[in-house]
C-alpha cells in the first residue's frame, strides 16, 4: 500500500473554522495493491468536510445503509456529522485522492460550484490534472511555505470549478443504453488499457458506428477513448515509477508500449517531465 498525507500543524484531530469561509485541514492520497483490504468508518462522522477522488480501480461506500460501489472518475463528498462508511479492496486496485476542508461558508460555495445538499456520489471524469491538484495540495501542506493556506483554498476552489464544468459538459439526459453502453466501454478499456485495443473493432462488437460512439463517449466521459486509454496508461505508468523498481523499459511494456523512447515521449507531454525525472522527483517527496 502507498500513502501520503499531510495535516494542518500535523495534527490528526478534525476541527470546525469558523474564521474562514473556506479552510484545508488536511488531505492524502491512498493507493491499495498489497494490502487485501482498508476499512475506514466512523459512526459519528466528522466536524469538517471530506471529498475524495477515485482516480482509478473502484470503492465501496455505504450510504444510509446501503453499500455503492464506485468506480474511477467520480467524486464522494461527506458532511460535518454524517456517517462515514467505506471500504477498499486490494483487489480493486484502489487509487483515491481525498481532502478535508472546513469554513463558515462551505455550504453555499459547494452550492455555487452546483454541488448540490442532497448528494454524496459526483461524476468527474477521469484527469491526470486532478491528480496533479491533489498532489499539490499534499505539497503545499506538507512544506508549508508562505500564504499556503490561502494557496491550499485556491487549489480546491480549482477543483469544484473543474467538477462544475464537467457537470454542465455532460448530457442532460442520458438514455438507459447510453449509458449502459458508456459504463461497459470505460470499464472494458480500464481492463484491457494495457493491450492493443482497436476502437473500431469494439464499436462493431458492440453493433455501434464509430463516429456515434466517439462522440458519445466524449459527452459521457469528457475524453475520447484514446485521450482515455492514453489517460490511463500515464497514470499507472506513474504509479510504478512511484512504487516499483521497475526500469523504464520494463514500465514501458507493462503499460502497453513496446517501444520505450516513443513512450517517454508521450509521458513527457503528458506530464510535464520524462519518467526518470518523475521517479526522481516523487520519491524525494516521499522522502
Amino acid at each position: 500500500m502507498y500513502t501520503n498525507s499531510a495535516y494542518w500543524h500535523n495534527t490528526r484531530q478534525d476541527f470546525k473554522d469558523k474564521k474562514h469561509p473556506l479552510f484545508v485541514g488536511s488531505c492524502g492520497t491512498y493507493h491499495l495493491f498489497t494490502r487485501p483490504k482498508l476499512p475506514t468508518h466512523r459512526p459519528r462522522g466528522r466536524l469538517d468536510f471530506q471529498l475524495l477522488y477515485i482516480a482509478s480501480g473502484k470503492t465501496h461506500f455505504f450510504f444510509n445503509g446501503t453499500e455503492e460501489i464506485v468506480t474511477a472518475g467520480h467524486m464522494v463528498i461527506y458532511r460535518p456529522k454524517e456517517e462515514q462508511k467505506y471500504y477498499y479492496y486490494g483487489t480493486d486496485q484502489p487509487e483515491v485522492y481525498w481532502v478535508h476542508f472546513t469554513g463558515n461558508n462551505v455550504k453555499n460555495i459547494l452550492r455555487q460550484y452546483g454541488i448540490a445538499d442532497s448528494s454524496h456520489v459526483i461524476y468527474t471524469g477521469t484527469s491526470l490534472e486532478y491528480k496533479r491538484i491533489f498532489t499539490q495540495m499534499i505539497q503545499e501542506l506538507q512544506i508549508c511555505r508562505e500564504s499556503y493556506e490561502e494557496y491550499l483554498v485556491l487549489l480546491l476552489r480549482q477543483i469544484f470549478i473543474m467538477i462544475q464544468r464537467q457537470s454542465a459538459n455532460r448530457p442532460k439526459t442520458l438514455g438507459g443504453y447510453l449509458e449502459n453502453e458508456m459504463e461497459a466501454a470505460a470499464t472494458y478499456f480500464r481492463e484491457h488499457y494495457n493491450t492493443s485495443i482497436n476502437i473500431e473493432n469494439y464499436t462493431a462488437s458492440r453493433g455501434m458506428s464509430i463516429s456515434w460512439f466517439i462522440r458519445s463517449f466524449k459527452e459521457f466521459i469528457g475524453f475520447t477513448p484514446m485521450q482515455y486509454i492514453l489517460s490511463l496508461r500515464i497514470t499507472n505508468a506513474q504509479n510504478l515509477l512511484q512504487n516499483t523498481e521497475y526500469n523504464v523499459t520494463e514500465i514501458a511494456d507493462i503499460v502497453g508500449y513496446d517501444n520505450p523512447l516513443y513512450f517517454s515521449r508521450l509521458f513527457k507531454k503528458q506530464s510535464g517531465i520524462s519518467p526518470s525525472e518523475f521517479r526522481k522527483k516523487v520519491r524525494k517527496t516521499d522522502n
